[in-house]
């Protein structure tokens, strides 16, 4: 379990999270109600583990929301499913390689007077992710434990001093950042959006179930422990930059840091001030290795996917061939091919990664992260509802109905702040905003297009057909296929 959890920390990008998207909602969201959101996503993504969950039982593939969504609503409908998550999954990982591009350029210009293009950083890190994926997990694991375990021991070190010194001007004010009024100040959609964005890729403790030895116990001990790990460690440690500052005045600080283009010093300020100038150089170079541990992690994912739509028939077969360590080889070659399509144009036109890939990555894989989990937890309603396998009220209904209506708010939230979420006009947002939609649509007419491997029409729920369905067994076990 522990080499799955670090896979899943590792591509939340503690420090990345904090250092490099934290500012964003302090400036432009609700302020000091920030680690607020943290919390209200924590118990949004909680609801949504429990019918999660409840069908990882079933259903245990590489392709998880392809998997759940094809049980549920049918292969055609999971196609779709699969082809936004491979956007989200591919979306994110690009952002963060413009952000990456950006940090390492920073840094070797500031200690070796070597400036390069950022995309040149980021190319040659893409080349090195792509060896570090022809690796298996165990191995990958273990780099990204030294990883995970640097960034987060500096920013919890710094959250416990200033807790236990008792804050800045304001003191350790809880009114200021948890209570309901300091939630809804400012734009609260901003928030929660970026708040989702840093739990983006705790599913994919389903991902490695067929890896781990004992996925019936391993994938739900993995899954609640991320999102509760997750949650609550960003917004403690949010709580603590706002109290260094004041809950009425962080909005102000971070929106002029921003404004400068030097976000950052937002988060990096308190802590060096908190623990001392040496914690200035560990943070770059920290914030640099958790963009990798990011983008491995992502990678890893991607992979995972793309073999298992391999393996199943939704893609090519030759993407399903792995190595002699195991891991889907050609997966990751496509994989990696992808995201240098995905950095190229922008590196072509000249612009800014942060403000245009990071942002308008960002924002359709939060979008698209958004439209999993409401056709997933559907798909649980529905799937329980049929089967009976496991006739737990709330586990299978109740559970998945909440989540579904949370989501939806949550959705419209972030429709309602896009623009200010991707800082572009309101046509790009539309423009974006329609991507999500139109890779849905296009993954569902793949579905309707093709056959599964035992030859049935794909257009044709099959989940009926091909589980093998014991309705006096809930434990029965279903792997998933075509």
């Amino acid at each position: 379990m522990a080499g799955i959890l670090f896979f899943v920390l590792s591509a939340q990008a503690p420090l990345t999270g904090v250092a490099g998207t934290l500012p964003i909602p302090l400036g432009l969201g609700n302020g000091g109600g920030v680690p607020a959101a943290y919390l209200v996503v924590g118990v949004m993504i909680g609801l949504f583990s429990v019918g999660f969950i409840a069908m990882s039982r079933h259903v245990t593939d590489a392709g998880a929301f392809y998997a759940y969504v094809s049980r549920g609503l049918g292969r055609p409908l999971g196609v779709g499913a699969s082809q936004v998550a491979v956007l989200c999954y591919c979306a994110v990982q690009a952002g963060m390689y413009g952000l990456y591009g950006t940090v390492v350029d920073g840094l070797f210009e500031r200690y070796a007077s070597i400036d390069l293009p950022w995309w040149v950083w980021t190319l040659a890190t893409i080349f090195l992710v792509q060896f570090l994926g022809s690796l298996n997990i165990e191995f990958g694991a273990k780099i990204l434990a030294v990883l995970v375990v640097a960034e987060t021991s500096l920013l919890v070190v710094f959250a416990v001093r200033e807790l236990l010194s008792g804050g800045g001007p304001q003191g350790l004010d809880l009114s200021g950042s948890f209570t309901p009024a300091a939630f809804l100040e400012g734009a609260p959609g901003v928030s929660v959006t970026f708040a989702m964005a840093c739990v983006l890729g705790f599913e994919s403790t389903a991902i490695y179930a067929n890896e781990a030895k004992d996925p019936a116990r391993t994938v739900p001990r993995a899954t609640y422990l991320s999102v509760a790990v997750i949650s609550v460690f960003f917004a403690f440690v949010s709580w603590m930059i706002v109290s260094y500052y004041g809950p009425d005045k962080v909005g102000g600080v971070a929106l002029r840091a921003l404004q400068k283009g030097d976000a950052t010093s937002v988060v990096f300020d308190p802590i060096t001030h908190t623990l001392g100038t040496w914690a200035t150089d560990t943070m770059q170079v920290l914030l640099a290795t958790s963009l990798v541990a990011g983008v491995l992690a992502f990678h890893n994912g991607i992979n995972r996917y793309f073999h298992s739509l391999g393996t199943t028939g939704v893609l090519p077969l030759w993407l399903s061939r792995t190595n002699r360590q195991g891991a889907p080889y050609t997966a990751s070659l496509v994989q990696t091919v992808v995201a240098i399509v995905m950095v190229i144009p922008f590196a072509l036109a000249g612009a800014d990664p942060v403000l245009t890939l990071l942002t308008w990555s960002g924002g359709v894989g939060v979008l698209a992260l958004m439209l999993l989990y409401v056709l997933t937890s559907v798909s649980v309603v529905v799937f329980f509802r049929r089967t009976g396998l496991d006739r737990r009220p709330w586990n299978t209904l109740v559970a998945p109905l909440l989540s579904i209506a949370l989501m939806l708010g949550a959705a419209v939230l972030a429709l309602d702040n896009f623009t200010t979420l991707i800082s572009a006009s309101d046509t790009t947002a539309l423009v974006l905003e329609l991507t999500v939609v139109a890779v849905f649509a296009g993954g569902v007419l793949l579905g309707y297009g093709r056959r599964g491997p035992d030859g049935t029409d794909s257009g044709e729920p099959t989940a009926d057909a091909d589980v093998d369905v014991d309705v006096d067994d809930p434990a029965t076990d279903v792997t998933a296929s075509a």
